[in-house]
């Protein structure tokens, strides 16, 4: 009887701790106010670059240069950092 006790309360600190690891992750993954604005500036760099690539004929500087060069800054440069920038927090 005791052993059964014993099993059921490993099994519920178990859960427990599961849901604790979980909730220390999202709490921080939090997104302020800068990380979306980061994150906006990259979607209008990334749609500019289609809309560039798009208006410009095939073999112009304009769809061979400038609109890869924008397409690059927002996919491998602005949305990581949006990412992963974290503000500063005061010491205590």
């Amino acid at each position: 009887m005791v052993k059964a006790d014993t099993n059921r309360n490993f099994h519920a600190a178990m859960k427990t701790e599961k849901q604790d690891k979980k909730l220390m992750f999202f709490e921080s993954w939090t997104f302020t106010k800068i990380n979306y604005v980061i994150f906006g500036i990259a979607l209008l760099f990334i749609i500019l670059g289609y809309v560039v690539m798009a208006s410009g004929s095939v073999n112009s500087s304009q769809s061979l240069t400038v609109a890869p060069i924008l397409l690059f800054i927002g996919y491998l440069i602005l949305i990581p950092v949006a990412l992963m920038y974290r503000q500063e927090q005061p010491t205590k």
